[in-house]
């Protein structure tokens, strides 16, 4: 039987991981592991069990990128019917908080996949770039953008004009990057975070991730009132009512999700 090539795991209570699974393709982003996981990640936005999702590839590389082999002799309508933009609005948008761990490359679409995530959790080694202008294309999910919004316009300039790879220092300097650790504590890392979140109020954890993507290409004014309704909301939740009340009484809250 043909192992998948995208596994799911439950490592914790509330916590879902999901694992790009070609190791002899570097975890290379063919159209069948594009579509596998925006669809376990669509499932697993239904699953109340699941309170937070981690997303990660192997030790030598998270993604290194598509899957040149499958799209290098293809043309321009064929690009437009495989549907990458709407596999990559499906991941973006999953409503639950996801953690990209990375380890290895995170290259071209890999680099792309992990800015669709909220947090990235990288190893000291990983390497990330967007090299594709050295193919004769340009980032096509969402790193001409993406980057550009996570390290301001000169540096994504640097990287996708040049196509050059970057380490995970550097990333983390300008602010790609959330954590950096030792490559053998990036899942166990990303894991004890996604459990940390997990524990806490899922409506309140949605609401904050929602205002903040919302809020990041509206206008202040927009965000502070996107902000100020998500808050009013959440005063409605049993959730609200047991954080303070066991925030009063010296005890830990049992939140869930109502």
């Amino acid at each position: 039987m043909t192992t998948p090539v995208v596994l799911v795991e439950r490592p914790a209570e509330g916590v879902a991981l999901v694992r790009i699974n070609r190791p002899d393709a570097r975890n290379a982003l063919n159209m069948e592991v594009r579509r596998l996981i925006a669809q376990h990640l669509t499932e697993l936005a239904d699953d109340a069990g699941v309170r937070c999702i981690v997303l990660t590839g192997n030790e030598k590389s998270f993604a290194a990128g598509a899957d040149i082999k499958e799209m290098a002799n293809i043309g321009s309508i064929e690009m437009l019917q495989r549907g990458t933009l709407k596999l990559w609005r499906t991941i973006a948008s999953c409503p639950k908080p996801v953690i990209a761990a990375v380890n290895g490359f995170a290259l071209g679409g890999g680099c792309e996949l992990a800015m669709t995530c909220d947090i990235i959790i990288a190893g000291e080694s990983a390497k990330f770039g967007q090299p594709e202008v050295k193919i004769g294309i340009i980032p096509g999910g969402g790193g001409t953008q993406r980057l550009t919004r996570a390290v301001g316009k000169f540096k994504a300039m640097r990287y996708v004009l040049t196509g050059d790879i970057f380490g995970a220092r550097e990333a983390y300097e300008m602010g790609l990057v959330s954590e950096l650790v030792p490559d053998a504590d990036v899942e166990k890392h990303a894991i004890e975070m996604a459990k940390r979140i997990a524990e806490l109020p899922p409506l309140a954890v949605e609401q904050a991730k929602e205002a903040v993507l919302r809020g990041m290409d509206a206008s202040l004014e927009t965000g502070l009132a996107l902000e100020t309704k998500a808050i009013q909301l959440l005063f409605s939740s049993e959730d609200q009512k047991e954080g303070m009340a066991a925030f009063i009484e010296k005890r830990k809250p049992v939140f869930k999700g109502r």
